[in-house]
């Protein structure tokens, strides 16, 4: 057979082939409204903050003084808190929260993305929900968050937990490949209109020191949330205005009791960070969690949320 009449075949079965492929990972950002159904029922509320529309869950006690609030990181929604959640509300108020660019909140107003709009937005929230003082809980970009606002808020702050938190210049022993995707400009590009939920899969596996424990509801959580509109052209945005590692230097301006918990199995963020907050923040507990990865309070709710309540004397 001539080359050319191959080279035709070829062509008459790999583009419809092509085209079949991008139909199957076609994912469109999704309506906020076509979510809420399946991720915010009871207790969800949507608040007003800094003119957004927030997502948050606000439960147990209404007379707790000192409220936890709850953080989450990278990707993530306030539902990774769902297992702490079930245990600490019995006795503390519980607030857990869709960061600006994340879940159901989606985008700033501005695409203001950098850490001083994120420090703010906690404070105003505190301010909506009638909070003066609050326990501020997070995990990865979450506890960076949280340790930022008692440094510029420290008169709203009287107790941090970090967990896995980020805040030092590092270097991650692997990256999740929706992470890497997000900070490649022309890939990220792509990524607005066609996500394989195999890459958010991949990232959700990356995490957990036991792949094993990735049910396919929680991937079903995450891809879900990455769609909503606006959620992953604000991850880039993110990613771009906000590195970790620029405000480093603050960390020793903590000063409220702070307990430090990781995943001794934490590639994204290596152990060895743990022991630099451990150093730089004077008086404070590290634990560590010899068997877990980057979101132990995930992977190992009852263990984790043991040391937590420890902390808060319980």
């Amino acid at each position: 057979m001539p080359m050319y009449k191959i080279f035709r075949n070829l062509l008459v079965f790999l583009v419809p082939l092509s085209v079949i492929g991008v139909f199957a990972v076609w994912a469109p950002d999704r309506p906020v409204e076509d979510l809420m159904a399946r991720w915010a029922p009871p207790p969800s509320q949507f608040v007003a903050v800094d003119g957004m529309r927030v997502h948050l869950r606000d439960e147990g006690p209404r007379d707790d003084p000192e409220p936890i609030i709850l953080l989450h990181g990278t990707g993530a929604s306030l539902h990774t808190w769902d297992a702490w959640t079930d245990v600490l509300k019995a006795q503390h108020r519980v607030i857990r929260v869709d960061l600006p660019g994340f879940g159901l909140t989606g985008p700033t107003i501005d695409g203001n993305y950098q850490m001083p709009s994120y420090t703010h937005f906690i404070n105003s929230l505190m301010d909506g929900l009638q909070i003066k003082r609050a326990i501020l809980a997070g995990n990865s970009f979450g506890g960076d968050v949280s340790w930022q606002t008692a440094v510029t808020y420290p008169d709203r702050v009287t107790r941090l937990i970090l967990v896995d938190a980020s805040g030092y210049a590092t270097t991650a022993a692997s990256v999740p490949i929706a992470f890497k995707l997000a900070q490649m400009p022309l890939l990220s590009r792509l990524l607005s209109s066609i996500l394989p939920r195999s890459v958010i899969e991949s990232s959700v596996r990356n995490v957990y020191a036991d792949p094993t424990k990735v049910t396919p509801e929680l991937v079903d959580r995450y891809y879900d949330l990455a769609l909503r509109a606006g959620n992953r052209k604000a991850i880039t945005e993110r990613f771009v205005q906000n590195k970790p590692g620029q405000n480093e230097s603050a960390i020793k301006q903590v000063k409220v009791p702070t307990l430090i918990m990781w995943g001794g199995l934490d590639r994204l963020i290596t152990p060895d960070n743990a022991e630099k907050f451990h150093r730089d923040i004077a008086g404070s507990q590290l634990i560590v969690f010899e068997k877990l990865g980057h979101v132990g309070h995930e992977e190992d709710p009852a263990a984790t949320v043991a040391a937590v309540e420890a902390f808060l004397g319980h």
